[in-house]
């Protein structure tokens, strides 16, 4: 491997935020497909999202899981830009970035449980006080079946703080590609599986939840947004 293709693949999982030495991803360019291009992503999916005439736009950054704060965050944005400022729901977009460990939010049951993520990224289920083998995060505890309209009530849409909840508000999750194949490569070395990178994102990209885009990078993905879209930027750290 040369010394220019070695820093850029130790530059990539610095990016990713999961302190992973760089010898984890010698990998031979037949295997890897870090870079996508144009054809190779949804990218008429987000392109409403980057061209949103919404009056009020944001996009929401974080790399940690941090017990889901950034859902508290982006529902407390939703909330204050409502109720505080009068704005219509039709016209908020808001957009929630996850790359390094928060990226794994946009992932399903079978991804936690097969690779027991709970444990790898110290996430405790609340139901069993042990390390979560499901997204706890995706779920909206009330099946998006609320028992109040009153926006400070505990049972109300606007206190639901779930990947789900926030989703049936109109929030779009966008998950990092770069980080879901660095995470591949972890997963890899974690277990210690013969299986090519590839083959552990591919599968990774077949159980996000429902509604994740999927974007090539989270970093260059913002920077559009706010460039082209025009999106205010919170990070959540």
């Amino acid at each position: 491997m040369s010394q220019s293709s070695s820093t850029t693949r130790r530059g990539f999982l610095g990016q990713a935020a999961i302190g992973v030495a760089a010898a984890l991803v010698a990998t031979s360019p037949a295997e890897s497909q870090i870079v996508w291009t144009e054809n190779q992503w949804k990218l008429p999916d987000f392109d409403p999202i980057l061209h949103s005439k919404r009056k009020v736009r944001l996009v929401v950054e974080c790399n940690v899981i941090a017990e889901g704060e950034v859902l508290g965050a982006t529902r407390n944005a939703l909330n204050a830009m409502h109720y505080g400022f009068g704005v219509p729901m039709n016209e908020i977009q808001v957009a929630a970035a996850l790359h390094g460990p928060a990226n794994l939010l946009n992932y399903d049951d079978f991804i936690w449980e097969k690779y027991k993520v709970g444990e790898w990224l110290k996430v405790e289920d609340p139901e069993t006080g042990k390390p979560a083998v499901r997204n706890i995060y995706f779920p909206s505890k009330s099946g998006l079946h609320y028992t109040s309209t009153d926006p400070n009530n505990p049972g109300s849409a606007e206190m639901d703080a779930s990947v789900q909840g926030l989703q049936a508000r109109g929030v779009t999750f966008l998950s990092c590609h770069m980080a879901t194949e660095a995470q591949a490569r972890v997963l890899i070395h974690r277990f210690n599986l013969t299986a090519k990178p590839e083959e552990i994102v591919h599968e990774m990209l077949a159980h996000t939840v429902p509604g994740v885009i999927v974007v090539p990078g989270v970093v260059g993905t913002v920077t559009m947004l706010q460039s082209v879209g025009h999106f205010s930027y919170l990070k959540v750290i």
